[in-house]
């Protein structure tokens, strides 16, 4: 009987010394935002890089890359318009190769 109450000291013992003892930091997993992941997938389609793209999709839903790549085209349309002194509506219909409306 006594054999058995030292056995479950020392398993209490045991478990209190575990919980008070700091938990192993695993290396966190790095989380990606929509604007990442939409400037990784552009530019790899750029550069015609499938693995990275297959890797950028991977980051957020389908429907968040889909806004962050509408939002990232939306900027750099407004960027050129500026920088070429036009409005958006013609940088776009440019770089689509569209003729003027």
């Amino acid at each position: 009987m006594f054999g058995r109450l030292r056995e479950i000291w020392r398993r209490k013992a045991a478990d209190r010394a575990e919980a008070q003892r700091p938990a192993k930091r695993r290396p966190e997993k790095r989380t990606h935002n929509l604007f990442e992941a939409a400037a990784a997938y552009v530019s790899a389609c750029a550069e015609d890089d499938q693995e990275q793209i297959d890797e950028a999709a991977a980051w957020v839903s389908p429907e968040a890359l889909s806004f962050g790549v509408n939002e990232l085209a939306c900027r750099a349309v407004i960027a050129l318009a500026r920088e070429r002194d036009e409005s958006p509506r013609t940088v776009a219909r440019t770089l689509l190769g569209l003729p003027s409306a």
